[in-house]
Parts: C-alpha cells; structure tokens; sequence
C-alpha cells in the first residue's frame, strides 16, 4: 500500500516537472514571440555629442542618434539594441556582421557606400574649423590652413579634408573630443570637425580658449549605414519616411538643436561620385614607414628606460632605505597602472595641469610617447636587473671584497657579466613586449604601424587584408628580435665559447700534424 503512494506521488512529481518544462519552453523558445519584435543591434561611438553620448547622471546612452533610432524601431516594430565601439571599427563591424546597423553622425560619401548601403540622408551637417583665440585673424578658411598643424578624428571628413591641404601637418586621434585637447593644449593649429559636434563640445568642455571661426564650410549629410544588401534597409528608410511626414523629426531636432531642421533630399549627392581603388603598393609603403617609426620608437624607450631601470634596480638593494622605499613606489606605480593610462597622464594631462597654474608647457609626440613607454619599461627593467644581480651567490661578494676590489669593480668585473647572461632572457621578453605596445601611443596619434593601419582602414575599409598584413610585419619584428636575443644568449655563455675555442684548437693541432 504504501509502496503504490510513493509511486504515485513520484508519477505526479514527474508529471509537474515536464509541464512545468513545457510552459518554460514555450515561453522562451515560442517562434510567434520571437517573430513579434525584430531585434536590431546597432553600433554607435558614445563620444560624439549632442548625437551620441553617454547621460551624465546614468550608464544610458542618449543624443539625437539615440533618440531618432528608437523612434524608427517604434514605427516600424524593431528593438533597438546599442553597442558602443570605435568609429573607424563600426564599418569593419558591418562588413562582418558584427552588428544590423550603425549611427554615429556617419557622413554619406562614395568611398564608404562602396562597402556598405546607407539609409535616405536624416540630418545636414558641414565641417567647421576650431581655432584657439590667440591665433584669431590668421586662421578663417582651409586655404589658411597650409603648412599649419591640424588635428582630426580618424576616418572623419574632417581628416579627408584636411589631407587636401597643402603643407598641413595632421594629427589624427580617435574621437573630436581627444583632437579638441591637443588644440587647447597648444599642440595644434586648428581642429576640423563637424560643425554642431565641435560647438556642443566647446561648450560642454568649458574650452575657454577655443573657438569656431567658420561653420559649414562644406555641406555634407549624415545617414545610417547597414550591410551590403541588408533587408532591414527597407524598414529603416521606411521608418524615417514617417517621422519626417509626421513631425515627429522637427520636435526631436528641436529638443537637441535651435531652429528648423533642413530640408533632406532622398540620396545624397555624395553618391553621385566614385571612391577611390584600393592600391596595395601605397597600404605596404605606409606600413612599412610605420614599422621603421616603431623600431626608432622602441629603440629609445628600451635604452632609457635600461639607464632608469639601472638606476633604481641600484637603488633598491641600496642599504640607505629611504632610496629603496622611492623606488619600490616608482616600480609598484608604473607596473600596478595601465600603460594607457600614463600615456594619456603624460601627453594630456601634464601639459594641461603646468598650463593651469601658469606655466606654457607643450609635449612634443614623439618626446611623450618615448617618455611614457621609457617610465613604464624602466619599472620592469629594475625588476629584471634587481632579480639578476641577487641571483649572483653572495660568497663572490665577499671574495671580492677580501681581494681589495670595490664595490664598483666588484660589480663591474665580477656580479654584472654574470647576472646580464641570466638576465638576457627576460630582457628579450621586454624588448619584444614593448615592440607591442608601442601600438599604444596610437590614442595619442603617433602613426607608428598599428596607427599607419587604422589610417589606411579608415580611407580604404579593407579591415581584414590591412589588419592582418599589420599583425605580420609585428610578427617579423618580434620573430627578428627572437633571434637576435637567441644569438646573444649563445654568445654569451662560457661554457659554448669555452667548448668551442677547445675543438678549435684540437682542428689546429690536427692541421699542425697533417703538414708535418
């Protein structure tokens, strides 16, 4: 009897359990719900307001570009899904399918519908020049602009223009806002942008030294860039047909600009003209002058930061223990915080704080990014010539000592030539890592190879060939510096010389026994 209860109350258990999985199931996995709302994953850069950017009092994105494609999804039935990403990666992204769709104030131009298929135009814009006001008078069209330093955001029309310009010196940088810096900073001429991203930024930044002295100075629009082909293109065109109909475009123009809105043609007469060929003859040129620039730069960040490591490796197995504490605190600073970030402490941060308290400070680029990456190495190198110079028995110390030599001589003749043959090996490693992170300096727009890479993806759209011709050349450097190390390491130690200055002079004294 009681046998029959249990396994009726097991049955029961076991009926709830797969109705319960059947209801789960249906809920999650019901084709009809997945069917009711399409979702669109779209990518955006949250650096360029007022049309993108992140709400300062939450994690939310908002702007005009925010706002205008929620309301497309709206007319339409579509979710709308944001992700933040570069803008020179959100083209890459398209052609890879990463994401549906991209908004981010993307100028329609020839070269870009080439690779991907934009929606009708939804907003006009122009590019305008941003000046700093001690150079007000000299600087009011792009002709005044020759032979002056400019700064641009990457893959912008802003930095298309600016190569048009004779003489110009450009810098390139990620975002408007890192660009708009350099300009405060005094280590630009001008910054040519988008007219409406580079006043909202003036203002929002309190840049007090710079200002606009020509707006729309080309006429350009803005449109939503889809996949080659993509089926949603239909719905997106769609959606702003009705906005634009319904006046529901003019109140969100209105909530984020003054005025009336433009009127917006179907196609942009930008496509009307033709791109430019992709040539691989200019993409190897310019990275291989990217690769001599990352040489020079690594070069010098290994020797400095050699002679710095020296210095506080000495002064940590200092006995005067105050000098060992500063340098433990130098070494646990720069290897406890980001390469990134001391690079931006050191090219924006530094020449901002001396400007404030009165001081007329610029960093040269090539001067920063040597002495951020020569600071950060001299950190690891201290560590690399501490741990081979202790690994060194004490009892030569002393034995040393006991024959009369200094400390000097002692370390010069007897600890250094034996801890530099272990310390070769680690001392390759480094070399090869800073190698790679000298593509870091690129934020600062430093075109060493990786930023020589995102220059030509920028113009050209071919992520995948650029990128990965950019990985080889990084793997041929790397692959070389191996070698070198390897030859060194071999040459260095006693008993492979000793071994071979011996069969040496066993061949000779066959030789000698030959001719007798």
């Amino acid at each position: 009897m009681s046998k029959n209860i249990i396994v009726s109350w097991f049955k029961k258990i076991a009926l709830g359990f797969i109705g319960l999985f059947i209801v789960i199931s249906f809920h999650f996995y019901n084709p009809l719900a997945i069917n009711a709302q399409e979702v669109l994953k779209v990518g955006t850069e949250p650096a360029f307001p007022p049309f993108e950017m992140q709400a300062p009092d939450s994690n939310e994105l908002t702007g005009f570009d925010i706002d205008l494609f929620r309301a497309i999804g709206e007319e339409v039935g579509l979710e709308i899904q944001f992700q933040s990403m570069p803008f020179d990666g959100l083209i890459p992204a398209l052609q890879s399918k990463t994401i549906d769709a991209a908004i981010s104030g993307m100028t329609i131009t020839a070269e870009r519908a080439q690779t991907v298929d934009f929606s009708r135009p939804y907003f006009q814009s122009g590019l305008a020049i941003a000046i700093n006001k001690e150079n007000k008078g000299e600087i009011s069209s792009f002709e005044d602009l020759e032979n002056k330093r400019i700064a641009v955001a990457i893959g912008t029309t802003g930095a298309k223009q600016a190569e048009t310009i004779a003489g110009a010196k450009i810098s390139t940088f990620d975002n408007s806002a890192i660009a708009l810096q350099e300009l405060s900073n005094g280590n630009a001429d001008a910054v040519v942008n988008d007219a409406p991203v580079t006043l909202y930024a003036i203002k929002i930044s309190n840049l007090n030294n710079v200002e606009v002295v020509g707006e729309l100075l080309t006429e350009e629009y803005y449109g939503i860039a889809l996949p080659k082909n993509s089926p949603n293109l239909e719905k997106v065109n769609d959606g702003l047909d009705r906005l634009l109909q319904s006046g529901r475009y003019r109140e969100l123009y209105q909530k984020w600009f003054a005025g009336e809105p433009a009127e917006l043609p179907l196609v942009a007469p930008e496509l009307q003209g033709e791109g430019n060929a992709f040539d691989w003859g200019i993409t190897f040129r310019n990275l291989l002058w990217g690769a001599l620039i990352t040489v020079m730069l690594t070069a010098f960040s290994v020797f400095f930061g050699s002679i710095g490591g020296a210095l506080l490796a000495t002064a940590s197995i200092s006995d005067f223990k105050p000098l060992g504490w500063l340098s433990r605190i130098y070494i646990d600073f720069f290897r406890g915080t980001p390469l990134l970030v001391q690079i931006f402490m050191i090219y924006f941060g530094l020449p901002s704080l001396l400007q404030q308290i009165g001081l007329d400070f610029t960093f040269n680029r090539f001067a920063a990014a040597v002495t951020a990456l020569s600071f950060n190495s001299a950190a690891y190198l201290a560590e690399i010539i501490r741990g081979g110079i202790q690994s060194i028995d004490r009892g030569q110390w002393e034995a040393s000592q006991s024959m009369g030599m200094s400390w000097l001589q002692t370390m010069r003749y007897v600890i250094f030539p034996q801890a530099l043959r272990r310390m070769l090996p680690p001392l390759g490693n480094e070399f090869i890592t800073m190698i790679k992170d000298t593509s870091l300096v690129a934020i600062i727009g430093f075109e060493e190879l990786f930023r020589q890479g995102q220059l030509m993806v920028a113009t050209t759209y071919r992520a995948f060939e650029i990128y990965a011709a950019v990985a080889l050349i990084y793997l041929l450097l790397t692959f070389v510096a191996s070698r070198v190390f390897s030859w060194l390491e071999k040459r260095l130690n006693p008993v492979r010389r000793a071994s071979t200055q011996e069969a040496t002079t066993v061949t000779q004294k066959e030789e000698q026994l030959v001719s007798h």
